[in-house]
């Protein structure tokens, strides 16, 4: 009998990994696979996110909380490893005696051209776990952008490298007439200008003459996300005001979550399962915000074998009849290929 078409191993592809800075040099191992995208937050200290890939190459960061351009930093993240990376003394990365988590994804290395949309782009795609890394150039007016996963992607996070602009952010959700800023607070946006209200397809994701997703002259990083059975899923969710929160069915354990109000104001909210290790998950990160992690009880969800449930009532994750959009990556699927069931927390 066959159970599920999905990812049997899903940290091949995404995984958490933690370490406690030293402020010199170390190596970042149990990472399990050489990553191509990292992103790292100081969870004792208001520091910025940092934001590495191996597209744009080691040293170059950009900030999630920051609409400023990349920074060529030599002390920051200064190699991606066969099984993890390595970080210089750079105090946002590795402040001696701070606790930090990383977040990884495998795409497949520095990319290779593409031709598919109407600006040619350099792509490093990872067919198998729907993840892709995008650069290109803007033009400034309507354009299409080859992304190389063979699957319209479901999220698409867009930032200009070399000019001071907002992360852009496209959701199968909202579809391609919204956006939202991964930089902010903002509920959800409607403007022809960020991705030309045109969903992605199979081979292109589409882009308007805004400067967040298109400034004339200036270079682009794209991530995008195409939904993976046992993997990864992007949708959204309505909340129902109550500690005994709306469930939301992924098909696997969540590993990591994030999420976001679209109907209203609120910041961005990031739970995993290396920082809390045990329901109900409450070590909260904002992704728009520098501050440290908090261990918030308006805040809260339990990681269940095929899905999350919320626990708590506050309006970050569940104001009564609101809608927010999540994206979430698996720590197992609920059921593997040959059958075997994962376990709940």
């Amino acid at each position: 009998m066959s159970y599920t078409n999905g990812l049997d191993k899903p940290t091949d592809y995404f995984n958490t990994k933690l370490y406690t800075g030293n402020g010199s040099t170390q190596s970042i191992t149990g990472v399990g696979f050489q990553p191509d995208f990292t992103w790292i937050k100081d969870r004792d200290g208001n520091r910025r996110h940092y934001l590495f890939d191996a597209v744009r190459g080691v040293y170059k960061e950009l900030n999630s909380d920051d609409v400023q351009a990349e920074e060529n930093k030599t002390n920051s993240l200064t190699n991606f490893d066969s099984d993890g990376f390595t970080v210089s003394d750079l105090g946002d990365v590795n402040f001696s005696g701070d606790n930090f988590a990383s977040w990884n994804w495998k795409a497949n290395g520095t990319g290779v051209s593409n031709t598919d949309g109407s600006i040619t782009s350099t792509v490093s795609a990872n067919t198998t776990s729907g993840f892709s890394i995008v650069s290109y150039t803007g033009t400034g007016a309507n354009a299409t952008v080859g992304h190389g996963l063979g699957v319209a992607p479901n999220m698409i996070i867009n930032k200009c490298r070399t000019a001071t602009q907002n992360w852009a952010t496209y959701h199968s959700s909202l579809g391609g007439t919204k956006a939202l800023f991964l930089d902010g607070d903002d509920a959800e946006t409607s403007s022809v200008s960020y991705f030309n209200n045109t969903n992605p397809t199979s081979s292109v994701f589409s882009v308007g003459n805004s400067g967040d997703t298109n400034k004339s002259s200036q270079t682009h990083i794209s991530y995008c996300f195409a939904e993976k059975k046992g993997f990864s899923k992007f949708k959204s969710y309505v909340g129902n005001g109550n500690a005994d929160g709306t469930f939301i069915y992924t098909g696997f354990k969540p590993a990591f979550v994030i999420f976001k109000r679209t109907s209203g104001t609120q910041d961005w909210g990031l739970f995993d399962n290396k920082r809390s290790n045990y329901n109900p998950v409450d070590e909260l990160i904002y992704p728009n915000y520098s501050l440290a992690e908090s261990g918030d009880n308006a805040n809260k969800f339990d990681f269940v074998s095929n899905g999350f449930k919320l626990r708590a009532s506050g309006q970050q994750m569940n104001q009564s009849g609101d809608t927010y959009i999540y994206m979430a990556f698996a720590e197992n699927p609920f059921v593997t290929s040959t059958g075997i069931p994962t376990v709940a927390r």
